[in-house]
């Protein structure tokens, strides 16, 4: 999995997981990648700093926090809105749409981390679900 800093073309800047840059590509252009603010498809990589290994890092200020938290209160609100709830049957029907089993949705559910590995090793795009945050200070 790879994290990409991205930014809509109304400049919102959020974060994104993808299997890879090819996976990025391939739903940026379907328009499956949508700001998190503002839905819109218009999605381009932002520049990032790198990583450097040994250097301090900083202590992330409250404000920071409470946008993270908001950020991922708003993810699983979308989420929740715009997807179908499988429950426990996640892994299933995830394999289902990608084979072209049953029509293309989108869904959300539970599925093991052992199901998830054997999803993304099988090539279904899949991320996990920010947790329920609402009320975390």
């Amino acid at each position: 999995m790879i994290a990409y800093s991205l930014r809509c073309h109304r400049g919102h800047e959020f974060e994104g997981w993808f299997r890879d840059s090819t996976a990025f590509d391939e739903q940026s252009g379907s328009g499956h990648v949508s700001c998190p603010a503002c839905n819109s498809v218009r999605v381009e990589k932002a520049i990032m700093a790198p990583a450097v290994s040994g250097t301090k890092k900083s202590m992330r200020s409250k404000a920071e926090a409470k946008q993270m938290r908001q950020f991922a209160t708003g993810l699983r609100k979308y989420v929740q809105e715009n997807a179908d709830y499988v429950g426990p049957n996640f892994a299933e029907e995830a394999r289902k749409i990608h084979y072209g089993e049953t029509p293309d949705r989108h869904i959300y559910g539970e599925a093991t981390p052992k199901d998830a590995q054997e999803l993304v090793e099988e090539g279904v795009d899949v991320a996990p679900l920010p947790p329920d945050l609402e009320g975390a200070n």
